[in-house]
C-alpha cells in the first residue's frame, strides 16, 4: 500500500509538472505565413491555426518551402512570423541568406527541418532564426513555437506606431491618418487600429460612421485597468482588419493629461496590433 501510494504521488507530481510546462500564452493579433513542402506539415499548421491560442492570428499557408517564400517577398511586405519547412542542411542556410535580402528586420522566422544537429541550430540562431522545430511537426509544436515568440518577457512589441499631426487645425491631418489606417487594413490586410487622441474634438468616429459607447477616454481615466482585455473591449470594429479607439468628442470634462498618460495604452496596443495609427491633435 505504501509503495502504491508513493508511485501514485509521483505520477500526480509528474502530471502537474507537465501541465505547468504545457501552459502556452495566446498569441496577439499577428500575421503568420507558412511555406510548407509536405502535406503533413501543411495539415499540422492548418490544425494549429484552429487552436484557440492562435485565434487572433491571421494564418496563411502556401506550398513550395523556402523557394516560394523568397519569391513571394520580392514584391510584398513580410508578415510578423514566417514558418518555413525545408530539406537538408545546405538548403536551409543558403535559403535563409537569400531570404534575409527580402525580409523585413522585425519579422520572426520559425524553421521546420529534419536535421537534429546542435551545430546547425547555432548557425540558424546566428542568422536570426527565432526557433527551429524538428519534423515531423505536430499542431501543438507550431502553436508553441508561434506563441512563445511573443510571450517571453524579453519579447519585443509587435506593433508599429504611425503618428500623424498637423501644424495647425484644419490642415487635413485627421483625414490623412484615417485614410492611412484604412489603406493599411484594406491593401495589406494587416490588423490596424486608429487611436483618436483629440478627446474633445475627435472626428474619427464620424469618418468611420461609428458611435461607440466607450473609447480611449475610458482607458485614460482608468490607467490602473489598462490591459489587453480592457483595451479590446474599448475597440470599435470598423472592418475585418480595422478597429477604432474613438474619442468621446464632448466638452463635459477637462482633458488635461501629462505626456505619459497614453503610454500604457500604446504599449498594450503594440502587443496585440501590428499597426497603430495615432490621430494627434495640433
Amino acid at each position: 500500500m505504501i509503495t502504491y501510494a508513493q508511485q501514485n504521488s509521483e505520477e500526480q507530481t509528474d502530471a502537474t509538472s507537465q501541465a505547468v510546462d504545457d501552459h502556452i500564452a495566446p498569441a496577439p493579433r499577428v500575421s503568420v505565413q507558412a511555406f510548407c513542402e509536405t502535406v503533413e506539415t501543411a495539415a499540422a499548421v492548418q490544425s494549429a491555426g484552429e487552436d484557440r491560442r492562435l485565434a487572433k492570428a491571421h494564418l496563411k499557408i502556401q506550398m513550395g518551402g523556402m523557394t516560394a517564400a523568397i519569391e513571394a517577398y520580392r514584391s510584398a511586405p513580410t508578415p510578423n512570423v514566417i514558418i518555413l519547412e525545408t530539406e537538408g542542411r545546405g538548403d536551409i542556410l543558403a535559403g535563409l541568406d537569400q531570404l534575409a535580402t527580402v525580409c523585413d528586420a522585425g519579422t520572426r522566422v520559425v524553421v521546420i527541418g529534419r536535421i537534429n544537429d546542435v551545430t546547425l541550430y547555432r548557425e540558424l540562431v546566428r542568422r536570426g532564426v527565432s526557433d527551429y522545430v524538428i519534423a515531423p511537426a505536430h499542431a501543438i509544436d507550431v502553436v508553441r513555437a508561434v506563441c512563445n515568440l511573443f510571450s517571453a518577457p524579453e519579447a519585443k512589441a509587435v506593433g508599429r506606431v504611425v503618428a500623424v499631426v498637423g501644424a495647425k487645425g484644419g490642415v487635413g491631418a485627421s483625414t490623412i491618418a484615417h485614410n492611412v489606417a484604412w489603406a493599411i487594413a484594406r491593401d495589406l490586410a494587416l490588423d490596424s487600429v486608429v487611436a483618436d487622441l483629440d478627446l474633445a474634438f475627435g472626428t474619427a468616429g464620424l469618418n468611420y460612421n461609428q458611435d461607440p459607447a466607450q473609447g480611449i477616454a475610458d482607458a485614460v481615466f482608468s490607467p490602473d485597468r489598462v490591459d489587453t482585455a480592457f483595451v479590446d473591449r474599448l475597440l470599435s470594429k470598423c472592418t475585418d482588419h480595422l478597429s477604432l479607439l474613438a474619442a468621446p468628442a464632448t466638452l463635459d470634462k477637462v482633458y488635461d493629461f501629462g505626456a505619459e498618460a497614453f503610454d500604457a495604452i500604446f504599449d498594450t496596443l503594440r502587443t496585440t496590433m501590428p499597426c497603430i495609427v495615432l490621430d494627434v491633435p495640433h
